[in-house]
């Protein structure tokens, strides 16, 4: 899309209400220099290649990559689960895994949700929070799009926790990355228009609202006063 590349992590939850939401933003200037210069790189080079990939796999060929890596996202965050203390949400992340990984060859078929296994959806960034972490201020990161300082650590860490960074040499493991970064960006084609006016504050409070949401496990509360609290006193 005309935006950042990583602006799947938006668009995976509900958009209504996020301009509502004001966030304090000091490294402005160099966020948006950085969402530029994500705009040029996706509408130049990623896009481009996403719409190829959706053109030459079938649609059921793309859900089946898009589960596989879905399947390897679950270890990741089963890992987080138990550094968080829910347990019970990292034993179900792995039974979604096990089920997934044999009886979904590999994950290619999402079997763990047909069979009503709950997924938890966390990261490292979230596990930070949960330890009393501050977030810190917003961060537009290279590639990756929005994040936040707290959040930049828990990528880092999830990146090298994740099997996709434990698997073969590094050639396979940023070739699985790229696969992971097209399959995602061809999923989001159609939501191209979905983003107007001034794009780089849209995606910074949705991304900022759908933190919330994962941090304090649904609740929205009115503002980011939260936010506005670490930054002054004091996630993906």
């Amino acid at each position: 899309m005309r935006n950042s590349l990583f602006a799947w992590v938006l668009l995976t939850t509900s958009f209504v209400g996020a301009s509502a939401y004001a966030t304090e933003d000091p490294l402005e200037g160099f966020n948006r220099a950085i969402y530029g210069f994500n705009n040029g790189a996706d509408k130049y080079v990623v896009r481009p290649i996403a719409v190829g990939y959706e053109a030459v796999l079938p649609t059921p060929a793309r859900m089946g990559v898009n589960n596989f890596f879905r399947n390897l996202i679950d270890v990741n965050a089963a890992l987080n689960a138990f550094l968080q203390g829910r347990f019970t949400y990292g034993a179900n992340n792995l039974g979604r895994v096990a089920v997934n990984s044999t009886l979904g060859f590999f994950g290619v078929f999402d079997v763990a949700s047909h069979m009503e296994i709950p997924q938890y959806q966390t990261d490292f960034g979230h596990t930070l929070a949960t330890w009393g972490v501050a977030q810190g201020p917003f961060v537009m990161l290279p590639f990756l799009g929005p994040s936040t300082l707290r959040g930049t650590a828990g990528t880092l860490f999830d990146a090298y926790a994740s099997p996709t960074g434990q698997i073969g040499g590094r050639d396979a493991q940023w070739g699985l990355r790229a696969i992971s970064l097209v399959d995602i960006r061809a999923a989001l084609l159609g939501a191209d228009e979905l983003l107007s006016g001034d794009q780089y504050i849209f995606l910074r409070d949705a991304y900022m609202q759908r933190r919330e949401l994962l941090t304090n496990d649904g609740a929205v509360s009115d503002d980011f006063s939260e936010f506005d609290e670490d930054w002054e006193g004091d996630d993906l």
